[in-house]
């Protein structure tokens, strides 16, 4: 039998366009107005105001941009600061396998839906039933998201001097503490929720000794451990009556 990769165009669970675009522009919105945190990070590492905005426009993907910017305000160099923001982004690519199969745009147009696949399209396009759904949830998420969060850089880049000391205000957790808060409520498995923690552990505990970037991608390995350990147990438990798979 031939895997199904995609999703149907429509179904018995489609989801309304106005719940999608709902859905949609709230992330877009939410995650969009952190952009004024990474300009005001941004022009306190130093980077001017254009380098600032190119940032967003060229790059946009928050973390390694938030990664970028506080390695240079650390003192760091700037090669490696980029390297650690390149491969914090390369998660990227594999979000750009999925969607593509659930797009399926033309040709002449994924070069351009590219730029927009980041954590929060990737989120929000994964969570319709249908392909309608799927590509209404990535254009409104991009589009709003694209906007607002350059709109945002800018503004935050203008404003930095009004708020003197940057790093007083912590504003280079606001990028990642938005993207938890609504990564949270979709944990609903203790496979899930063992994932998630294992994943901060170890991205906290990484932190302190190796390079900015890294830890995230050492912390991606949580996913396959807590999957090995998991299939250990079931191994152990398949005879035990009773036992629930989770």
């Amino acid at each position: 039998m031939r895997e199904q990769t995609a999703v149907p165009d429509t179904g018995a669970g489609d989801k309304p366009d106005a719940a999608v675009v709902r859905d949609a522009l709230g992330v877009g919105v939410a995650v969009g107005l952190s952009g004024f945190a990474f300009g005001v990070t941004s022009a306190g590492s130093g980077l001017t105001l254009l380098q600032t905005c190119a940032l967003s426009l060229l790059v946009f993907t928050g973390a390694s941009q938030f990664a970028l910017v506080g390695a240079l305000a650390a003192g760091g160099n700037p090669l490696t600061a980029a390297a650690g923001a390149f491969f914090l982004g390369v998660r990227n690519a594999f979000y750009g396998l999925r969607l593509s199969q659930l797009l399926a745009l033309p040709r002449a147009v994924r070069p351009f839906a590219a730029q927009w696949v980041i954590d929060e399209t990737t989120a929000v396009a994964l969570a319709q039933p249908t392909r309608r759904g799927v590509r209404i949830g990535f254009a409104v998420t991009g589009v709003t998201l694209y906007v607002l969060w350059n709109l945002t850089t800018l503004l935050g880049a203008l404003g930095a001097e009004a708020l003197g000391d940057t790093d007083a205000w912590g504003l280079d957790a606001a990028g990642p503490a938005v993207f938890l808060a609504l990564l949270a409520p979709m944990l609903k498995t203790t496979t899930e929720r063992a994932t998630a923690a294992l994943a901060v552990l170890l991205g906290l505990g990484l932190l302190p000794v190796l390079p900015a970037g890294v830890p995230v991608l050492v912390a991606a390995l949580a996913a396959p451990a807590v999957l090995w350990a998991r299939g250990r147990r079931s191994g152990g438990t398949s005879g035990t009556p009773g036992e629930e798979p989770r």
